[in-house]
């Protein structure tokens, strides 16, 4: 009789590991069979982990497997060992595929699980993947957590450490999810303390992690470098603490304030995904010759990223004609239109009207800027046609007319000066010199 349980039991191993198999490798005909055999299977948890087939399907991507056993009126949000959906793993795993069909069948996007409190949101942003972030963010403005719940609080999520999703992108160095989040409405100056006890900020985590696009993103976006966390520490010392040298520099509040981008303004908020993109990268570039500026007098040196042409001169911009340039700084070309009164300005130009200084600028009521040449208010933002003989200009490229001389913040044109003193100084105190000694890059513990 133990003889014929050991067998049995031997045989209830081996069938089990085919079917562990069979999801694995998307062997969709080895697990029909078995479903012909014993319907169960589809009910059942395997491994010391307990993960069903669906678990398993998702977690390596295999979408024909997921569809059929969705197909089979499957739970879609059963758990695992530690209370993890398929949506979870397959968000972690980055499984973008099995993301949009768990999704599309209804799965719980709020849900959390026992391992860390985190939800499918940490953890498509800790791992980077941000095609399953922007497909999970999508399904909760149009599903019922926007409403019943708040999409901008399923944005802030919180896990069981006090982290929203933002914290550990940031912390992770994923610039890509930093920014989707934060144009999503995520809490750039959230602390991860409760109850009103300091904690750190997203900008701590990525001045721990050496994150220089996330140092960048999050200062865009008005955080704040003087925000102190549970040990008292500013992003600064914290910079320092883990020899993160070029960072450190960036987050001296001793040196010049860095433009951030004006969300308060209900216009911004409008633009279209065209015009955003223009303001949104010449205010990175504006921001990039504000480092090199201060990087300069720390000693110190940061290469751009291998994507950008801000500093290429484009052939078509040359061709253009001088009444196409910006009648304020005369640099750029006019990419920016008020739509109301027609009037154009350079993208450049358009910021310094826009942009405020105050770290987390949603704190106070922000008033629309008004046109510089009619004075109107601006209510809305679209690109500029140009009008030019030789060939059309793409308006969705970042790169600039540099043929008269190059935009510089610490050497800039007087007729920029000119507006920047107008509507606000876009430079801060400082160049922030620190000691050579204390800025050494280190790698990454």
């Amino acid at each position: 009789m133990g003889q014929n349980l050991s067998c049995a039991s031997y045989s209830n191993y081996y069938h089990e590991n085919e079917l562990i198999t069979a999801a694995q490798f998307g062997d969709l005909e080895s697990i029909k069979l078995g479903f012909e055999d014993d319907p169960s299977i589809l009910h059942q948890f395997f491994m010391y982990d307990r993960q069903s087939l669906l678990h398993i399907a998702a977690a390596y991507g295999q979408i024909h497997v997921v569809t059929w056993l969705l197909d089979q009126s499957l739970n879609v949000d059963g758990l695992n060992r530690y209370k993890q959906t398929a949506l979870m793993v397959a968000a972690m795993r980055g499984k973008i595929s099995c993301v949009e069909k768990l999704l599309h069948a209804g799965a719980n996007i709020l849900m959390f699980d026992s391992l860390r409190g985190r939800t499918c949101l940490h953890y498509a942003a800790y791992n980077g993947y941000s095609n399953c972030l922007h497909a999970i963010l999508s399904s909760a403005r149009t599903s019922h957590v926007a409403l019943s719940w708040g999409f901008a609080r399923f944005v802030n999520i919180r896990d069981g450490k006090g982290a929203t999703p933002l914290h550990l992108a940031a912390r992770q160095g994923r610039s890509d999810c930093v920014h989707m989040l934060l144009d999503s409405g995520a809490l750039v100056c959230a602390s991860t303390g409760g109850y009103g006890y300091p904690g750190s900020t997203p900008l701590h985590l990525a001045a721990r992690g050496g994150s220089l696009d996330c140092i960048r993103e999050l200062l865009a976006w008005g955080a704040d470098r003087l925000h102190r966390d549970e040990s008292g520490r500013i992003p600064y010392m914290v910079a320092l603490k883990y020899k993160r040298g070029t960072c450190a520099a960036l987050l001296n509040p001793s040196s010049a304030e860095p433009l951030v981008w004006p969300s308060p303004l209900k216009f911004i908020s409008d633009l279209n995904p065209e015009a955003k993109l223009l303001l949104e990268r010449a205010l990175m570039d504006a921001n990039r010759e504000r480092e090199k500026v201060i990087l300069k007098g720390a000693d110190l040196s940061v290469a751009s990223p291998s994507h950008s042409e801000s500093d290429a001169i484009d052939d078509s911009m040359s061709e253009a004609s001088d009444t196409e340039l910006c009648c304020i700084c005369f640099d750029q070309i006019c990419t920016i239109e008020v739509e109301d009164c027609g009037h154009r300005m350079c993208a450049h130009c358009t910021l310094a009207l826009c942009c405020h200084n105050k770290p987390n600028p949603t704190t106070a009521s922000v008033n629309p800027p008004l046109c510089p040449f009619c004075r109107s208010t601006i209510a809305r933002l679209v690109v500029a046609k140009l009008n030019t003989e030789e060939e059309d200009v793409d308006m969705s490229s970042s790169k600039v007319r540099k043929s008269r001389r190059s935009w510089n913040l610490s050497e800039g044109s007087s007729s920029f000066k000119g507006i920047s003193s107008a509507f606000g100084k876009i430079t801060g105190r400082g160049s922030g010199r620190v000691g050579v000694d204390e800025l050494i890059d280190k790698p990454n513990e």
